[in-house]
């Protein structure tokens, strides 16, 4: 999870069609730039040719953002605006994610930000309140009901009573306590399972190398030596009682924890036979070399690779730095590092951190739009952390939101990645296609208009059925669909826009 300092820091379901209410995307039309011309020796002009490969890589599974911890919060809004900020999320007009990520309270015991210390379901004679969380399970129920494939429930903390130092935040799970943290597990899956919101996936320990000692939030160290026996433990209970639910894991920090550390625990026996996807986060913004071991790790254990947490980057870089930046400088910086987890990592699958924040840094009503050095990058939809003192419950968008929209719109759960090779120098091409459609997101970190050609091989018949935009001026915009010609397509990027394009094959 996101290491703020101090006060900061799959089932397929019928889907709800709704609306969104005004003013929560932008869907102006806009048309197309001249594209840039460069010169052969005769004269002629010349655009460079990129190639997408006619070989599948992986297929996605889902794209999200986690519930850690803004329902503590909006849980709190009226439900006007609860129900809008759900809308934004999961409604077709909105994100429409296709993964939700529930953090299952350790209780918060010791943590000292309140909006950090979630609610576990345990009391102390060993049974259940279920009425606790109230924010989280109604989020949790909003995802249900507008069909979010893949609902994950993953864990901080195990709860304080099975903790070495009886904390929520610190401190390691009791070894003897393994086969209960199992059990009360499986049980919040049986629960929500019973209510309509059945968890595709649990992850039983996040970020296992880090406990977060100085309590400014949950945390749980789990070593090496004792994640297999909590992932058999857990893969044991949950078989016993007939569940679908996967196992993710280890949800590791940085790519590089992932690739030292995954083999040491999944090659214990018996243990690989539980784990359904393996996970990592990216915050040691990692190079292509250490991305591409994570594939290396997770095909040597026939397992597929997600990419499940990441934030808090800024200042022109993918690097940790404290900012916060609303813009599409930063939203381009994002696009960048999920065309590069999904084509060098082959990840199958993006979360970002959470999905709403309240670290803007400055005064939410004057100094949202803008830059500072205050807040943080850590959401894709802000509120005011003031609200309960002014009444303030607006949302404030970024164009990160956009950013992510650009592939969650369109790239849907079954999709195919195919590697594209040959794109232009600050351009970056992600090609995805399903039952004979494909979904191509181009980010341009040009300052001035880019060409692209881009050769789709063996597609047959393409037709350009819709193009979509976010750039500095632009939500969501329609735009100039591209020129086709063969299996070749064409078109012009405005300077610092995210671009995604819709191409039909003929049948």
């Amino acid at each position: 999870m996101a290491r703020v300092p101090g006060a900061a820091r799959t089932r397929q379901r019928t889907r709800i069609r709704t609306v969104l209410v005004s003013g929560a995307a932008a869907l102006a039309l806009a048309g197309s730039l001249t594209p840039p011309a460069s010169s052969a020796a005769d004269g002629t002009t010349t655009v460079a040719t990129a190639r997408v490969s006619p070989e599948a890589a992986q297929t996605i599974d889902d794209i999200g953002a986690s519930g850690a911890w803004w329902p503590n919060d909006i849980g709190k809004f009226d439900r006007a605006a609860q129900a809008r900020a759900a809308r934004l999320l999961f409604g077709p007009d909105g994100l429409d994610l296709s993964a939700y990520r529930y953090n299952i309270g350790g209780g918060g015991t010791g943590v000292t930000t309140p909006e950090r210390a979630p609610d576990d379901f345990l009391e102390a004679d060993g049974s259940y309140d279920w009425s606790k969380d109230p924010g989280g399970r109604t989020f949790l129920r909003y995802a249900a009901r507008y069909g979010v494939e893949d609902l994950i429930g993953f864990v901080n903390s195990a709860p304080a009573e099975w903790k070495t130092n009886g904390k929520s935040c610190g401190g390691h799970l009791d070894s003897a306590k393994e086969k209960d943290f199992a059990r009360y597990i499986a049980d919040v899956v049986d629960h929500f399972a019973a209510e309509g919101a059945a968890l595709g996936h649990i992850s039983p320990f996040n970020e296992p190398t880090n406990s977060f000692a100085d309590c400014g939030q949950e945390g749980m160290l789990v070593g090496v030596e004792q994640r297999d026996d909590i992932v058999r433990a857990l893969g044991g209970e949950l078989d016993a009682r007939g569940g679908r639910t996967g196992i993710i894991a280890d949800e590791s920090s940085s790519t590089d924890g992932f690739n030292s550390e995954v083999p040491q625990w999944l090659s214990q026996p018996g243990t690989a036979e539980f784990v359904d996807k393996l996970a990592h986060h990216t915050y040691n913004n990692p190079g292509d070399a250490s991305r591409a071991q994570v594939a290396a790790t997770a095909k040597s254990f026939g397992k597929e690779s997600w990419s499940s947490e990441i934030c808090c980057f800024g200042k022109g870089g993918t690097g940790w730095s404290q900012e916060y930046d609303p813009t599409i400088d930063n939203a381009l910086l994002m696009s960048r590092i999920m065309h590069k987890d999904f084509t060098v990592a082959h990840d199958s699958a993006f979360h970002w951190w959470t999905a709403l924040s309240n670290k803007i840094g400055v005064d939410a009503e004057s100094g949202a739009g803008s830059k500072n050095d205050q807040g943080w990058n850590d959401g894709l939809i802000y509120y005011d952390p003031d609200y309960a003192a002014n009444g303030n419950q607006k949302l404030y968008m970024t164009k990160r939101y956009y950013a992510l929209g650009q592939y969650s719109k369109f790239v849907r759960p079954g999709a195919v990645l195919h590697d594209v090779t040959g794109a232009p120098s600050g351009v970056e091409v992600t090609a995805f296609r399903k039952d004979g459609r494909w979904s191509i997101v181009v980010n341009n970190h040009n300052s001035g208009a880019s060409a692209l050609a881009l050769d789709l091989g063996g597609a047959r018949g393409l037709t350009a059925v819709r193009a979509v935009r976010t750039s500095a001026t632009e939500n969501w915009a329609g735009a100039a669909a591209p020129s086709v010609s063969g299996g070749t397509v064409s078109a012009s990027l405005p300077a610092r826009s995210i671009t995604t394009y819709v191409l039909a094959e003929r049948g």
